[in-house]
C-alpha cells in the first residue's frame, strides 16, 4: 500500500498522527478482528477423511481457534496434536493448514485490520 499525503504545516501533520495514535489505543480489538476472520475461513477448509469414528470425536479442523492473551492474540488448533500435523514431526510429514491459509489470504485480513482501525483513505 502506497499512500501519499501533502501536508502544508506541521500541524496537519501532528493532527493525522495523533488521529492514527488514538485509533492505535485499541490494538487488541484491530487483532481480534483480523483473527476472526483467519478463524472463520480455517473453519471452511475441507475436512480430510478421518479414520476416527467414536462418538463425541471433533474433527481437528472444527477445533481451529484464537484466544485473547495479555496484549496479544492466539489464533492456531484447539487440539495439542494440530501443530504436530501442521508441521510434522520425525514419523509424519506435515499437513500444512493455517499457514497456506495465511499466505493466501493475509492481504485480506490485513485490510479487515486496517478499516477497524479507520485508516482507510
Amino acid at each position: 500500500m502506497s499512500n501519499t499525503y501533502e501536508f502544508e504545516g506541521f500541524q496537519e501533520l501532528s493532527d493525522m498522527l495523533e488521529n492514527y495514535i488514538s485509533k492505535a489505543d485499541n490494538v487488541i480489538d484491530v487483532l481480534e478482528s483480523g483473527a476472526k476472520e483467519f478463524i472463520n475461513d480455517a473453519l471452511k477448509l475441507p475436512k480430510p477423511i478421518s479414520k476416527i469414528r467414536k462418538a463425541g470425536y471433533t474433527h481437528l479442523i472444527n477445533t481451529f481457534a484464537y484466544r485473547k492473551k495479555s496484549k496479544e492474540i492466539e489464533a492456531g488448533w484447539g487440539k495439542y496434536y494440530g501443530p504436530m500435523v501442521e508441521n510434522g514431526t520425525d514419523n509424519m510429514n506435515a499437513v500444512p493448514h493455517l499457514y497456506p491459509l495465511w499466505e493466501k489470504n493475509k492481504e485480506k485480513y490485513y485490510k479487515v485490520m486496517i478499516t477497524k482501525l479507520g485508516l482507510t483513505t
